[in-house]
């Protein structure tokens, strides 16, 4: 045993009190073995604290630290419906220029919206591009949008929030260094370098809006997610397609100069 570990209670103190000890642990991520001792001291369970420390390091249960980390996937899965994404990348042009590109994503429908492309990232762009999404957004669609979701970078300032905040929202911050806590985003913007951007040769800002919206649309028409049954962002409520047959076919629509294939079936 750890010699800087609580010393155990007395025997045969911890049968009786194990299972309110892990029903606390397994609903409260973020509790320690102490915070636990107190919650069922004040419910009148008269157990020491070394008694819950043994009890969870008896049952495998990880320390609260551990199980806080994971806290993080159950808020995605509960709020999914009503959480944006937004993440910037950049692009360098075959002049040696940086390039950057502003997107946001629907968690519920991984549909994305290109905001916008700029040479300088500023804090008033980056606001204005808030804006300009909310208001192509019809009232409702903006109105669902709860937990916008983006990371630390010095253009995200508080008046970026205040765009989402005035519609009821809450922005929830990324933690520095963990991009898995805007991993749709980041997935996104990795398959649109690998199927998009990296594949061609940019030249500049209007080529590199044409590239990355072309595959916007083509991720949200066309491209199947297992998220989403393998259907399209915008094919979600669709009915399903006829099944094939015999005397089907298949032809092939090019995207962006031939670099992304689109098949449809045709009778």
């Amino acid at each position: 045993m750890d010699p800087s570990a609580p010393r155990p209670g007395p025997p045969g103190q911890a049968r009786g009190t194990a299972r309110p000890v892990l029903h606390l642990a397994h609903e409260n991520d973020g509790w320690g073995y102490r915070r636990i001792h107190g919650e069922l001291l004040n419910r009148g369970w008269k157990v020491t604290a070394s008694t819950v420390w043994e009890i969870l390091q008896r049952a495998g249960v990880d320390p609260a630290p551990q199980r806080a980390s994971r806290s993080w996937a159950k808020f995605l899965t509960a709020q999914t419906h009503g959480i944006l994404a937004a993440d910037v990348f950049h692009v360098d042009t075959v002049f040696l220029r940086r390039l950057f590109v502003l997107l946001f994503i629907e968690h519920t429908t991984r549909r994305v919206h290109i905001a916008g492309v700029t040479r300088n990232v500023t804090t008033a762009w980056a606001i204005q591009q808030a804006r300009n999404l909310l208001m192509n957004l019809d009232g409702t669609h903006a109105a669902s949008i709860r937990y916008p979701i983006r990371d630390n970078a010095g253009y995200f300032t508080e008046g970026f929030d205040a765009v989402f905040t005035a519609i009821g929202a809450r922005v929830v911050p990324t933690l520095p260094g963990v991009p898995r806590m805007n991993a749709i985003a980041e997935r996104w913007v990795g398959s649109c370098r690998r199927e998009a951007t990296d594949q061609a040769l940019i030249t500049g800002e209007r080529h590199l809006r044409l590239v990355v919206d072309e595959y916007a649309d083509h991720h949200n028409e066309h491209r199947p997610h297992q998220s989403l049954r393998q259907r399209c962002p915008d094919g979600v409520d669709a009915p399903e397609p006829p099944a094939a047959d015999g005397p089907s076919r298949v032809i092939r629509r090019d995207r962006l100069g031939g670099l992304i294939h689109e098949y449809a079936q045709v009778a």
